[in-house]
């Protein structure tokens, strides 16, 4: 584990590898350590880097104070990647790790040669929401389980609050299904979804989409519930010249699921 100062505040990441840079950005209530199922993969040719983003595991954060804001990981990361000083990277995010990575391709596009998006998490505003989002159930995409899993946190039901999350992205019993190693990262990473609630996420537009100049592929997983493949698909009609993978067999931890096919869906599209 290496780890670089930016903004005043010390991130930790990994780097393994040798080649072109690829930077990982890990989603809610994971770290660095999201990614082990495909860093050989993702390594063999390349300079993999992956950091945890502020506030994140190794850092033990009781969900108060310092500043956890969207804008400030944005700027966190675009800091992070001009420290490295190794020119432009292809740069993958999931979820709200996706997010992240979409907000800085619009602000700082000369930092990146291509982007992966892999289901960005986030809400679409009026001018991108199609019709199909209206048959969904009442709440779905409103990001309601964050809220409740945040106040069962606060409340001091870890157990409860992580299961309200993971249970709301990818259904009913996901949070009984997961290995324990992927339980303790979720709890190690509890206390940021008390700062998520009031992050200050911006709804996805459809001029920004529009204005995306990056070569984006973006990657979704088959079963994956709710509005996350409904974001994915609305985001990648809207982005000029943008491509798609739908990974079989997967959800919304897709390059855990499946990472076999993810990889065989990314490294073509970061190798052209």
């Amino acid at each position: 584990m290496k780890s670089l100062k930016v903004n005043d505040y010390t991130m930790s990441y990994l780097d393994i590898g040798q080649g072109p840079p690829l930077v990982c950005v890990h989603g809610s209530l994971n770290d660095f350590r999201a990614w082990a199922a495909v860093m050989g993969p993702l390594s063999a040719g390349r300079r993999l880097i992956i950091p945890s983003l502020r506030h994140y595991f190794p850092e033990h954060w009781n969900g108060q104070g310092g500043l956890f804001k969207m804008a400030q990981h944005v700027d966190d990361m675009i800091a992070f990647i001009e420290a490295l000083a190794l020119g432009p990277v292809d740069l993958i995010g999931h979820s709200r790790g996706g997010h992240l990575a979409f907000r800085l391709a619009l602000k700082r596009p000369d930092l990146l040669r291509r982007l992966v998006l892999a289901e960005p998490g986030g809400t679409l505003d009026d001018s991108l929401l199609p019709d199909e989002a209206k048959d969904l159930p009442p709440g779905a995409g409103s990001r309601v389980h964050v809220a409740e899993a945040s106040a069962k946190i606060a409340a001091g039901d870890l157990e409860g609050g992580l299961q309200a999350f993971i249970d709301g992205i990818n259904g009913p019993g996901a949070w009984s299904r997961l290995a324990a190693a992927d339980r303790a990262m979720r709890e190690d990473n509890a206390y940021t979804l008390i700062a998520q609630v009031n992050e200050g996420r911006q709804a996805y537009a459809k001029a920004e989409a529009e204005a995306l100049s990056v070569p984006t592929l973006f990657v979704g997983g088959m079963s994956t519930p709710g509005m996350l493949p409904i974001i994915l698909h609305a985001l990648a009609a809207a982005v000029p010249g943008a491509k798609k993978a739908m990974i079989p067999n997967a959800g919304h931890s897709m390059f855990r699921d499946q990472p076999k096919a993810f990889c065989e869906a990314v490294l073509p599209f970061l190798d052209a």
